[in-house]
């Protein structure tokens, strides 16, 4: 009762507990405001996310439609149009502030479920002073929270990545290779171990980084396929209490036409109340896509090192001063961004994985906070994703020049002479030029191992590549 202000104009609603008072210009009903009164825990923007808002609208949607058509008694033609206009208003963003529950909750969503449903039948009644409408009977029918949250769940994880994630690694794979096209021909130092070793084409290593890419879409398309199996109509422990037969076959068939994701039913729904497989193997792929980006991130940084005092082989765009101190400095920024997002996944993914194991009996109740840390993952990738490629990899240049140097100066060129001198010697002349700081043609010929003119007909690193 502490939320709502002293004048606020209140209405009575009531639950299985007694009677509650409810601001009169919200929607809501009793179940929502004493989760809202008992759970006020973390930050204003830790609420449950709204892309499980925009799924339970959808699954509640579906549910009406599946219901009007196999018990058309219970579920009338009217009741069933009202629950669908209200959806299609919060699918809209109409009704955004009627959802102010946080994810610190119940773990299994329960109070979420009956905000959504409150919020549906409220809309209806209170508009049009009509009380025909029950957040239980009729919106929540053939259903429970411990079904719902679940398959919005996997509702909510399957069209955020298929709309945002999907779409933003495919335009940064594009442009890898439209950088490695603008490459092409740009010869340098390889590195391993983070020491000089032969030669390679920028390009080359550019077209590791999209491969990389490309393969972590491969695997996130692989692995959604079992994340579009719902758990719908398990009801309250898997057994489809109080759900009509192939309830679950016509709301996803409805789902399919609302989302064009071919959602399907769960073949096993005691599986899929108590189990986070599917979620970890998805989340696990986002891991992966992270793991790759903080690699490419990380490298691009290095070879941007400098520009007078380190490898300053690229040149990355000048979006911001680096200091507040040092004038001139300027900072890979975008590539710091893409890492600290990574790390942020891989946080996530712990949280997840840890929540996963918790799924005693028929149900798993870290579902909430399971939502809430996949769902910043995808946002966050997402976004850094287009960050990247708009502010950075766009803009970014080979310094050839630099390139060319560092490569004529590596000692790693000495796999060209092995062929002819043999590996012992050409290690020789590598040790005794970096020892005399001079060229490798100078310690071969000092050495006496091959004349100048035998030098210059071996010694091509472009075709080392």
């Amino acid at each position: 009762m502490e939320n709502i202000e002293k004048d606020s104009a209140f209405r009575v609603e009531h639950d299985s507990l007694g009677e509650v008072l409810v601001d009169a210009s919200h929607f809501w009903g009793a179940q929502t405001q004493r989760s809202y009164g008992n759970f006020c825990i973390g930050q204003p923007q830790e609420r449950m996310p709204f892309e499980i808002i925009y799924a339970f609208a959808q699954l509640k949607k579906a549910c009406a439609l599946a219901n009007y058509e196999l018990n058309p008694t219970k579920m009338t033609q009217e009741k069933c149009q009202s629950i669908v206009a209200v959806c299609d208003k919060i699918l809209a963003g109409e009704l955004s502030d009627e959802f102010p529950l946080v994810v610190y909750q119940t773990g299994s969503g329960t109070q979420t479920n009956m905000n959504v449903n409150e919020v549906v039948a409220n809309v209806t009644n209170l508009a049009n002073g009509q009380g025909f409408l029950h957040p239980n009977d009729d919106v929540n029918m053939s259903q429970s929270s411990n079904d719902t949250f679940p398959s919005a769940m996997h509702i909510a994880f399957v069209t955020q990545i298929e709309s945002k994630l999907i779409p933003s690694l495919k335009q940064l794979i594009a442009g890898f290779e439209a950088k490695e096209h603008e490459c092409k021909g740009v010869i340098k130092s390889g590195r391993t171990h983070l020491m000089d070793a032969v030669p390679i084409s920028f390009s080359q290593e550019l077209s590791g980084y999209r491969f990389s890419l490309q393969q972590n879409l491969a695997l996130l398309q692989a692995v959604l396929v079992p994340l579009k199996q719902l758990a719908i109509g398990a009801t309250a422990v898997g057994t489809g209490l109080n759900a009509p037969l192939h309830f679950d076959v016509k709301v996803c068939e409805q789902l399919q036409k609302q989302t064009n994701s071919d959602f399907v039913p769960c073949a096993n729904k005691f599986h899929a109340l108590t189990s986070l497989d599917e979620v970890v193997a998805v989340h696990g792929v986002l891991k992966a896509l992270a793991m790759d980006l903080f690699k490419i991130a990380n490298d691009i940084r290095l070879m941007a090192s400098g520009p007078r005092c380190g490898l300053n082989e690229v040149i990355l765009p000048a979006n911001e001063p680096g200091s507040s101190i040092m004038p001139g400095k300027v900072n890979p920024t975008q590539c710091e961004q893409v890492t600290q997002v990574a790390v942020q996944v891989f946080g996530n993914d712990a949280s997840i994985g840890f929540a996963a194991s918790q799924g005693q009996f028929e149900l798993n109740v870290f579902l909430p906070v399971t939502a809430y840390n996949f769902l910043q993952s995808v946002r966050l990738l997402s976004s850094s994703m287009d960050s990247f490629l708009e502010h950075c990899l766009q803009g970014l240049r080979a310094n050839e020049s630099k390139m060319t140097e560092n490569l004529n100066r590596s000692l790693m060129l000495s796999t060209l002479l092995s062929p002819s001198i043999g590996y012992e010697k050409s290690a020789q002349c590598a040790l005794l030029a970096h020892n005399k700081d001079i060229s490798l043609k100078e310690a071969v010929l000092e050495l006496g191992y091959l004349s100048s003119e035998a030098f210059d007909q071996i010694y091509h690193p472009e075709q080392m590549i």
